[in-house]
């Protein structure tokens, strides 16, 4: 029985702030901090996690959109938390809509919201495959 992704579900995903996250080490910045896209990273696998046991075989999200704050710093070695919650699915069940958040061990460090659409793993990366032919 195929279940479709709905409201209210939840994903996450932890981990450790390392150098290669770092925003001095990814270019995103010059400090020894989480980067900001490597916090938007986590907020989209939480949301990925939250609708991957849902998705017909095959299938997969990708996200599209991203509206975050990044509203505290994370030092390395510090524990870092994601969760998305789905807030909203399309008429057609391929848009989804997520509230984002990220948490350090003090506190909140990021939210916003997060746009994926469901798709055709093969279908999608095929198109992909054929814009690199046409650069």
């Amino acid at each position: 029985m195929e279940i479709m992704p709905k409201a209210g579900m939840t994903g996450q995903w932890e981990t450790t702030v390392e150098e290669g996250l770092l925003a001095a080490q990814v270019g995103s910045g010059e400090v020894r901090v989480l980067a900001t896209p490597m916090m938007i990273m986590g907020m989209e696998r939480a949301a990925m996690e939250a609708v991957r046991p849902c998705l017909p075989e095959g299938m997969t999200s990708v996200g599209t959109r991203v509206d975050i704050s990044h509203m505290a710093p994370t030092p390395c070695g510090m524990k870092v938390r994601f969760e998305a919650k789905l807030t909203a699915v399309s008429a057609n069940g391929r848009g989804l809509t997520f509230s984002v958040a990220a948490y350090d061990e003090v506190g909140t460090i990021g939210e916003g919201t997060h746009e994926r659409v469901v798709v055709d793993r093969e279908k999608f990366q095929s198109r992909a495959q054929t814009r690199a032919t046409q650069g």
